[in-house]
């Protein structure tokens, strides 16, 4: 009897001229199409197109045993526990082929949903499109290519601990891990947001490096961290919610900026007046540190200079990026004493500025101790470059370690894991995006009071 299987999400079979007279099998996730692929007990029915040259990145469909493909199965049937749903996988559709042994079959069914979990546990399930105002791209596809560890799973036998290797690093994925596994399937909500920023830690480097700045934006907290250890924490003033919600970004601190000047933008200038208000009342500009030019044309610019009343304060970490998002000081210290910080324009404001500019210029070879107090007392715009950068990572986790090491929920401020939810609650979505397609904000009215 001829049974025909149609499922969703099995890899379509693309072949490809690897070389003269050779062929490469590509598996390619098709989730969205359903009938993209039938098979039977007799005979295979596949979409196929030409691919010009071999991608590493796309996983080639491999030879299964019968014994690895029950490997495999036996890691879907417990995946719940890495906050994924074993139905994605469809361990039954495995199953049913390894019972019918080996062959072509049985290789890509294997193949496909090995690839799937890969994709899942290195790069996240949620789509892209789900993840807002998310602009980190994440480097582990380039970094751990599915078909090296495809080779490697296959080779040495140990398929689950090949794939549990994809795990992020960092310990709070592990306490996540370990509350999900504490958490009784009755409280439904919670296991839904423990998942949610599980998942949200794979949408990062799987290392995060062993020195850097990272900053979970609904806590109000910045960590300085070497070694997954919390060296330094410092609270933080982020956007408001809205149009100046601060974004979530992976940058790289390149500098130190002390005693910086503030190009104030022209939403100010022009639309504030304090263009004409520094060229009309020259005593009022000086004792306030703005010196104003105007152009040929008419546009007025101010600059405000290094001091006290600077409103970057003492220092800002130049860290390039689209978004012009930074770390820097300001001069209004009592908002950092509020219990709700999400007050500022898109960049974030850190307390303890000047010990922070001095601890990175520090590490990152660009200065010693008695420099950075010299260079940072001068009251003179100065740049540290720093010889060892330093990975900046401004993050949303809304269920977490806080910086006393208490796992909790944070305050969901922008309302972003709404969509998360809904993609985990939804089928699973195949050739996801690695960029987002949103538009980028550039922050140019940062500085505004805090009142």
């Amino acid at each position: 009897m001829r049974v025909a299987l149609t499922f969703t999400g099995l890899a379509t079979v693309l072949f490809a001229p690897a070389s003269p007279g050779a062929q490469t099998v590509f598996a390619e996730d098709t989730l969205q199409d359903e009938d993209a692929a039938i098979v039977t007990s007799g005979d295979t029915a596949f979409q196929s197109a030409p691919v010009v040259q071999d991608d590493p990145r796309i996983p080639q469909v491999m030879e299964w045993s019968p014994r690895n493909a029950e490997r495999l199965a036996a890691v879907i049937e417990g995946i719940a526990s890495e906050g994924l749903d074993p139905a994605d996988y469809r361990p039954d559709l495995l199953r049913a082929e390894i019972a019918r042994g080996p062959g072509e079959a049985l290789n890509r069914r294997a193949s496909g949903v090995f690839a799937w979990l890969v994709e899942d546990l290195r790069d996240g399930r949620t789509p892209m499109e789900a993840r807002r105002q998310w602009f980190v791209v994440d480097p582990d596809p380039d970094l751990l290519p599915t078909n090296d560890i495809m080779v490697e799973a296959l080779e040495t036998g140990d398929v689950a601990g090949v794939l549990r290797a994809l795990n992020p690093t960092h310990p709070d994925y592990a306490k996540l891990r370990a509350a999900l596994a504490e958490t009784p399937a009755s409280q439904r909500d919670k296991r839904r947001i423990i998942r949610a920023n599980m998942d949200r830690w794979r949408w990062l480097a799987r290392d995060l490096g062993g020195q850097y700045l990272i900053t979970n934006v609904p806590e109000y907290q910045l960590r300085l961290t070497v070694n997954d250890q919390i060296i330094r924490t410092y609270r933080t003033i982020v956007g408001a919610p809205g149009r100046t919600a601060t974004p979530q970004l992976a940058e790289t601190v390149q500098g130190v900026i002390f005693n910086p000047t503030w190009t104030v933008p022209q939403s100010i200038v022009q639309g504030e007046g304090l263009g004409n208000r520094v060229l009309g009342n020259p005593a009022w500009a000086r004792r306030n540190g703005y010196t104003a030019t105007r152009a040929e044309n008419g546009t007025i610019t101010v600059v405000q200079q290094p001091g006290p009343g600077n409103s970057l304060g003492v220092m800002k970490l130049d860290m390039p990026n689209p978004h012009a998002i930074f770390l820097h000081d300001t001069p209004g210290k009592a908002a950092f004493q509020r219990d709700e910080r999400a007050l500022s324009h898109g960049c974030i404001r850190t307390e303890r500025a000047l010990e922070l500019a001095m601890t990175v210029a520090i590490l990152g070879g660009g200065a010693t101790r008695d420099e950075a107090v010299e260079i940072s007392t001068s009251g003179e715009y100065t740049r540290v470059p720093v010889e060892r950068t330093m990975p900046v990572y401004i993050t949303y986790f809304t269920f977490g370690t806080d910086i006393d090491g208490t796992l909790r929920r944070f305050d969901d401020i922008y309302d972003r894991d709404a969509p998360v939810l809904a993609a985990l609650d939804a089928p699973r979505v195949g050739n996801r995006a690695r960029e987002t397609s949103e538009d980028v904000i550039e922050i140019v009215d940062d500085l505004g009071p805090i009142t």
